[in-house]
């Protein structure tokens, strides 16, 4: 099935009667990390995602490559773009000028949040006139730029600032309540946390779409600082199986590929509303999942 023509709504995708599929960027910092995400963007676009996202640098250490390599990624290669927005060190003024221009350059979608702080820095300040909360982010969007799709972030396992899960969950509703449209996952290993996080969120009167995030593993090490940067769980049959294999790279690959392939499976045959999939700007891990996917039937021909 062919993904949906440039500048739909993402909402008008979900419930297609399909998960749509979806694959994270970051803009590169580097002329290597140039060469490695067109290389990727260009061995991926075959497969026809039905929408990429880019991320936002904190503190503007990437701010103008997330429109110029969204910009890049809609255009050369075709894809729908989900550009990153956050409220880190940015004005209300500011925020006006980053929002007419992602609306100038007819971006449809936008993936809202707080941000984290700057590198070198442990805890988030608002710009003196600028918003603290991504609940707030959502409002203001709505406000003045009523056109934008919006999504917004979640944590199964609870967002590590949170004093609580509960806590948590009612600024999650917070951001719904404010406009957002649907939520976006962060990564999880372990799909009993997904399941119960879309219950609580549920029972909490979230009705809006859920989208899982999953990160195939590229090694030990990755996971164990990814997951202890979010607050996700690892597996210990997870553990067991990368931790014997430091230094060897391809091995740690195919584990993770294995494991992200039977996330994706049992969350297809529990007819998630999409697949949304962090892979560090590397196309290979992603390239396997999409042929074992459709291989398996689990995915529609594209």
């Amino acid at each position: 099935m062919p993904a949906s023509p440039i500048g739909q709504p993402i909402t008008a995708m979900l419930g297609a009667g399909r998960p749509l599929v979806s694959i994270e960027f970051f803009p590169p910092k580097t002329p290597e990390g140039a060469r490695q995400i067109l290389d990727t963007a260009a061995k991926l676009a075959p497969y026809k995602p039905d929408f990429v996202s880019i991320t936002y640098g904190a503190g503007g250490s990437t701010r103008e490559r997330t429109l110029e390599y969204g910009l890049i990624l809609r255009d050369r290669f075709g894809f729908e773009v989900m550009p990153h927005l956050t409220c880190v060190g940015h004005s209300r003024a500011e925020l006006r000028a980053v929002l007419d221009r992602l609306r100038d350059a007819g971006f449809r979608n936008l993936m809202v949040l707080r941000g984290d702080p700057p590198k070198g820095e442990t805890e988030f300040k608002p710009h003196p006139d600028g918003l603290r909360y991504a609940n707030e982010l959502v409002a203001f969007i709505r406000q003045y730029y009523p056109g934008f799709c919006l999504g917004v972030g979640g944590y199964p396992e609870t967002h590590p600032e949170a004093p609580s899960s509960e806590d948590d969950l009612r600024h999650l509703k917070a951001k719904v309540d404010a406009g957002a449209d649907f939520i976006t996952t962060q990564l999880f290993f372990d799909n009993a946390a997904y399941f119960k996080f879309v219950q609580r969120c549920r029972t909490a009167g979230i009705t809006v779409p859920i989208v899982p995030g999953i990160m195939p593993a590229l090694s030990h090490a990755q996971v164990e600082r990814f997951t202890t940067f979010c607050k996700a769980s690892y597996p210990a049959k997870l553990v067991i199986k990368l931790s014997t294999l430091a230094g060897q790279d391809a091995a740690a690959e195919a584990v993770g590929v294995e494991w992200a392939d039977a996330q994706i499976r049992e969350l297809v045959q529990k007819k998630v509303p999409g697949l949304h999939l962090y892979i560090m700007n590397r196309a290979s891990s992603a390239l396997a999942l999409f042929a074992r996917l459709q291989k398996e039937g689990l995915l529609p021909a594209r």
